[in-house]
């Protein structure tokens, strides 16, 4: 199962934070095994072949994470 493992990075939306080592944590569109992209928010490598832990969402998640982000004060 492991060597069917595959990510294409369709867009890059954006740097959320810069790491050490160039790692940054970024939200990309991710598709996985060649599914439909989904929002992907995760630790790159500087090359982008390795990655950190993340959170994937699909866009009404994301929407939902917004709206409830949205109601927080901070």
């Amino acid at each position: 199962m492991a060597d069917d493992f595959s990510f294409e990075i369709t867009q890059s939306l954006g740097t959320v934070a810069e790491g050490k080592g160039g790692w940054n944590m970024e939200l990309n569109l991710v598709s996985w095994g060649g599914r439909p992209a989904k929002y992907d928010l995760r630790s790159w490598s500087p090359d982008h072949e390795k990655m950190g832990k993340g959170l994937t969402l699909t866009k009404e998640e994301l929407l939902a994470l917004k709206d409830l982000l949205n109601k927080i004060e901070l």
